[in-house]
């Protein structure tokens, strides 16, 4: 149970957890303030009360009582008086009970005749009044002096008040009175009605203007909490982008001493097995003319011989030059730092069409020119290569290049109308990059790779880098 006490604490908010700590402190705070200002409400009308009867009954009895400073005993005509005062006056049926206490705590008069002349133990009231103070409470009639009064209720309003020797501050006599708590039963039940209503709005008051406070920059607190919340999600998903494009950055420089070995392994190859052909076949044919030209004179089967051996050197001489030409054009990166996306897309289109005599089709939506240029180098290189394994592969069939923005990252595809292959199954093509190449190019750069194909259904390149890059040298 306590689990799930601190379990639901914990799941509401800051503003919902004050407002229910904050209403038990202040329930608990009005209780105490409540009770203290009711006790004393009600001591006041208790002493408000008492005092003032006390001052109206010692101005009849204090005249009546003036002999007990001389002697122990009261006369009997004043005895009677008092009889009379108590029994049959206004003043008389508002006090229930009256008793005239010594220093000695002999009772000199009570309206039990039974009780005058006995002695009780001298209670905390009369001390008080023995001290010059009027002292009043609400008795609970338990002690033995309560005999009489105990006939009137459960509860009686208990006073003592000094009487004094009328020349002087001298106390000659307590005067005792009880009176029914009726009518102060109902001042004090108004009287704590009016507190506990006025405590309970000043605490309702506090509470809504507390709490308010609380829920703005509970609120506030919220949002932040949100936001910040949103901002280490988003730093988390950075940071595993970040960490996937390290790996993939280590992978790519793992892999750059490989694939410049195959780099130079397939231009060797493009070398040998073409430009080194033709010269290798054009020197032999030329080794043929200078044996022939060394015979001495010659005749006309001879000439016509050596004319048909120098026309083809000089075939296999430009056979040669072509391929070399050609493969230095795939080579050599044109200078892109001045020019636009755009301009970039146009000039290797342009480049793969007047050297394969094919037709590309181009289609380019709204690109920023802004671009840096490892994604210009980037992008160049990757249509270079895709339109390069269409021509070969593809025959050149239905060349498209389609590149748009989006999100502020760059989408490029190159497809073509082929027979495509099974990509399920592990595939290479040949070339001055090579599939693998065009990959390790774009992941590098923070992009993604992707190679959609199918048996009969042509082939699409797909690559997506971000626009920015940090400048490199070409």
């Amino acid at each position: 149970m306590a689990l799930d006490v601190r379990g639901l604490w914990g799941r509401v908010s800051l503003a919902q957890q004050y407002m229910l700590a904050s209403f038990v402190v202040l329930l608990c705070y009005m209780a105490s303030v409540g009770w203290w200002i009711t006790r004393e409400i009600e001591s006041g009308v208790v002493r408000e009360s008492a005092t003032t009867t006390a001052l109206y009954m010692n101005s009849f009895v204090a005249p009546l009582v003036q002999e007990v400073a001389d002697q122990p005993d009261l006369l009997p005509a004043n005895i009677d008086r008092l009889d009379a005062l108590i029994h049959e006056t206004p003043l008389g049926r508002q006090i229930v009970s009256f008793k005239l206490w010594g220093r000695d705590g002999r009772v000199i008069y009570a309206a039990n005749p039974d009780l005058i002349g006995q002695h009780f133990p001298m209670s905390a009231g009369a001390t008080e009044a023995w001290n010059g103070s009027v002292s009043a409470h609400v008795s609970a009639l338990t002690d033995e002096e309560h005999v009489n009064e105990q006939r009137f209720g459960q509860h009686l309003l208990e006073t003592y008040s000094p009487i004094r020797r009328h020349d002087s501050d001298q106390i000659i006599a307590v005067a005792e009175f009880y009176q029914t708590v009726d009518t102060l039963d109902a001042q004090l039940a108004k009287a704590r009605l009016g507190a506990w209503f006025v405590i309970g709005i000043a605490t309702l008051a506090a509470y809504l203007l507390l709490a308010g406070i609380v829920r703005r920059g509970s609120d506030t607190i919220v949002l932040q909490q949100r936001e910040l919340r949103d901002k280490v999600r988003q730093l988390t998903s950075l940071l595993a982008q970040n960490r996937r494009l390290n790996d993939r950055v280590r992978k790519a420089a793992s892999g750059t001493t490989a694939r410049n070995e195959d780099f130079l392994k397939r231009v060797s190859a493009e070398l040998h097995d073409g430009p080194a052909q033709a010269l290798g076949f054009a020197l032999l044919r030329l080794d043929a003319v200078i044996a022939h030209s060394g015979e001495g004179e010659s005749d006309e089967s001879r000439e016509l011989q050596t004319g048909t051996d120098l026309d083809i050197i000089q075939k296999s001489l430009r056979e040669a030059m072509d391929e070399i030409r050609e493969l230095s054009t795939g080579l050599i990166l044109p200078e892109l730092r001045k020019l636009g996306l755009r301009e970039t897309i146009a000039r290797v289109v342009r480049s793969h069409e007047q050297r394969t005599g094919t037709t590309v089709e181009v289609i380019v939506d709204t690109v920023s020119r802004d671009t840096t240029l490892p994604v210009k180098i980037t992008v160049y290189r990757v249509i270079q290569e895709a339109l390069n394994n269409a021509y070969r592969h593809a025959d050149g069939k239905e060349q498209q290049v389609r590149v748009r923005e989006r999100d502020g990252r760059l989408h490029v595809e190159i497809s073509d109308g082929g027979p495509g292959f099974d990509t399920s199954s592990e595939f290479r093509f040949d070339g001055h990059l090579g599939v693998d190449g065009m990959r390790q190019r774009v992941e590098s750069m923070g992009g993604i790779f992707t190679i959609r194909s199918a048996n009969g259904d042509g082939t699409r390149v797909r690559a997506e880098l971000p626009l920015q890059q940090a400048e490199v040298d070409a």
